[in-house]
């Protein structure tokens, strides 16, 4: 098929022009025909046709283009060249936007201005669809169309079937093609392009199956209906959009637009048994706003009558910013452009509750063949190690033979998940070790140099750019996305320290208590503390915890005095998570250099332990 070009005609109906969000779905399918041209060794040429710059006028039903000069229409305007490219075309492509539930009123002018490409005379259909037409004064045969259009209801479906009707009469049932998606007006927010852009990489993917078959293919079909959003979502976000109060009519500032379209985004199947206040402060504009999310949804407070569990102070500029993925989050949070204090897990998996709800991916075609490798499990790293410390300590030799299956067997046993530095080191490790164990007769020795070498894995691993555990969990926080996080990495380096010097100890206690004679109490000692720092790690890396490599901080202050002011200008990059603020009270009956302080507990972000205890100092108090 080489030399042979594929020209193709788009037509962009919307009154938008180039801003039209159906075109950008069009553009994709473009790609996507390149990308499929490409490999049938075919040309492709484009060309487009924008009708809001266009002069076509509206049809004046004289029928001089059927009388008085047959094929030509008596006004002259663009529509000559229209017709001009219509016959020309190997393919048209027709984007629109559903105004209506039909064509936008300019496409509408220049499908009916086609009248000077049919013949006058009567004809009878074959398709059984409708009662009379016109042949084609043109050969229109083998032409091949896409119909391509967004509308701004939750769904396509059920909502195109004048247009369609309308096609199936001048184009003929079955002889077009359509790719229609609702929630259009998506396309163009910036903040929602992270699940625009996985359907705009489904409408690549459908041109390029187009280009090489002719048709769309049912999985990539499938994904082309699947929402962009739960109709509850995106409902929520349209009616905020237009930025008027549904009760008042009175128009309502962008932040809380804003906030309210995030609300909107809230994931309930995220909820895990906790109600949380989201508190979000513009520190640039002085507004606050609570969002209280639950296992109903989200709801709205502009008043404060709820009390926050986090709270994200922030410049509105800042936070839209991020919304937008101009800025990172965590990058943004690292250069103290906002600080968060409270319950820090909300923030850990932000993507869970506001992140795209979609579970669609970016349609890629594979070999029927080829199996997709699941993400690496740590399990495969620590099968080897459990099985050769426990049969290698029962029987040196034939606890050595079964480790060495064991081993064989992993590659087998964990085949669909990807494998990382650390499963393969572990095998290697765990082998070596075995065989000497075997050999020797002696599970003694290699299982102590185990508990070495298996800590030293991690404390090496804190020297690299990726702690160890980083290597696993990494993919439930955004994949290579989470090095930037330094949160997700500060934890992740602190629980490979605390597990590498764990089982370096255990090397050492191993070997003492051996020569002590206590070897029976290692089966307790070595499985319990293991056992109770995997119990530390979950405590650790949720938001029971405080937040990795932070600590709690006491603060008080002195009758009405209330430093949160001075506490909210401190870093959150400081060493400590949140402050637990106590305002402390006289009594009565005490002269104020023998002061009584009197708690009550309120908790607000975070400070530097320094300042704090110089700020304490400064002012002569006690901690109690």
């Amino acid at each position: 098929m080489e030399g042979i070009e594929m020209k193709i005609l788009l037509i962009n109906g919307s009154p938008k022009g180039k801003r039209s969000n159906s075109l950008k779905l069009a553009y994709s399918f473009i790609k996507g025909l390149e990308n499929g041209c490409t490999s049938n060794k075919e040309e492709l040429s484009v060309d487009e046709l924008h009708i809001a710059s266009m002069n076509i006028g509206a049809c004046k039903g004289c029928f001089a283009c059927w009388q008085k000069t047959p094929g030509r229409c008596c006004i002259n305007d663009d529509m000559q060249t229209v017709i001009k490219k219509l016959i020309r075309a190997d393919l048209i492509l027709w984007s629109f936007p559903l105004y209506y539930f039909n064509v936008p009123g300019m496409l509408k002018n220049l499908i009916d201005r086609q009248l000077p490409m049919s013949l006058p005379f009567m004809s009878s259909r074959q398709d059984g669809y409708g009662s009379g037409s016109h042949d084609a004064r043109y050969d229109m045969e083998g032409k091949r169309h896409v119909l391509i259009s967004t509308c701004g209801f939750y769904s396509a479906d059920e909502n195109y079937d004048s247009v369609l009707r309308m096609f199936d009469h001048f184009l003929g049932r079955g002889n077009y093609t359509t790719i229609f998606c609702g929630q259009g007006e998506l396309f163009r927010v910036k903040e929602l392009s992270v699940r625009t852009n996985e359907y705009l990489a489904a409408v690549k993917c459908a041109g390029s199956e187009y280009a090489m078959t002719g048709a769309i293919s049912k999985e990539t079909d499938a994904v082309l209906h699947t929402l962009l959003y739960p109709r509850d979502v995106f409902e929520k976000m349209a009616d905020a959009s237009w930025g008027i109060n549904k009760t008042t009519g009175e128009k309502e500032p962008e932040d809380l637009v804003f906030t309210r379209q995030m609300a909107a985004l809230y994931n309930k199947d995220a909820y895990d048994g906790k109600e949380r206040v989201l508190e979000i402060h513009f520190t640039d504009l002085d507004h606050t706003y609570q969002i209280r999310l639950n296992k109903t949804g989200s709801q709205i407070f502009t008043d404060g009558s709820l009390s926050p569990t986090t709270r994200i102070d922030t410049p509105f500029s800042v936070w839209s910013a991020i919304s937008r993925g101009e800025i990172g989050g965590a990058e943004a949070l690292g250069k103290q452009m906002y600080t968060v204090s409270g319950d820090f897990s909300l923030m850990i998996n932000w993507d869970k509750f506001f992140g795209s709800t979609s579970t669609v991916k970016n349609p890629e075609k594979k070999s029927p063949n080829m199996i997709e490798k699941k993400n690496p499990s740590m399990m495969t790293m620590l099968i080897p190690w459990i099985a050769f410390w426990i049969a290698v300590s029962i029987t040196p030799k034939v606890g050595a033979l079964i480790t060495l299956i064991v081993v064989a067997g992993i590659p087998f046993i964990m085949r669909n998940h990807e494998f990382v530095i650390w499963d393969q080191l572990s095998m290697i490790a765990v082998a070596v070790l075995s065989a000497a164990a075997s050999v020797t007769g002696n599970g003694d020795i290699p299982t102590n140099i185990g508990y070495l070498v298996f800590g030293l894995f991690w404390l090496l691993s804190c020297l690299t750019k990726e702690p160890l555990c980083a290597a696993y969990v990494k993919y439930n926080y955004g994949g290579e996305s989470a090095h930037q996080n330094p949160l997700f990495m500060k934890t992740n380096y602190i629980l490979a320290a605390a597990w590498g010097l764990l089982y370096v100890l255990t090397a050492v206690w191993t070997f003492l208590l051996r020569r002590a004679g206590f070897g029976n109490l290692l089966i307790i000692v070595n499985n319990l503390i293991p056992i109770l720092m995997g119990f530390f790690t979950m405590w650790f890396t949720t938001g029971d915890a405080t937040p990795p490599g932070r600590c709690h901080c006491l603060f008080f202050t002195i009758g009405t005095v209330n430093f949160s002011n001075l506490i909210n200008r401190l870093s959150y990059t400081a060493s400590f998570h949140s402050v637990i603020c106590f305002p402390l009270q006289y009594q009565k009956e005490e002269a104020p250099s023998q002061q009584v302080l009197i708690p009550h507990q309120e908790h607000l972000s975070c400070a530097d332990a320094h300042n704090l205890h110089q700020l304490i100092l400064r002012y002569n108090h006690t901690l109690t």
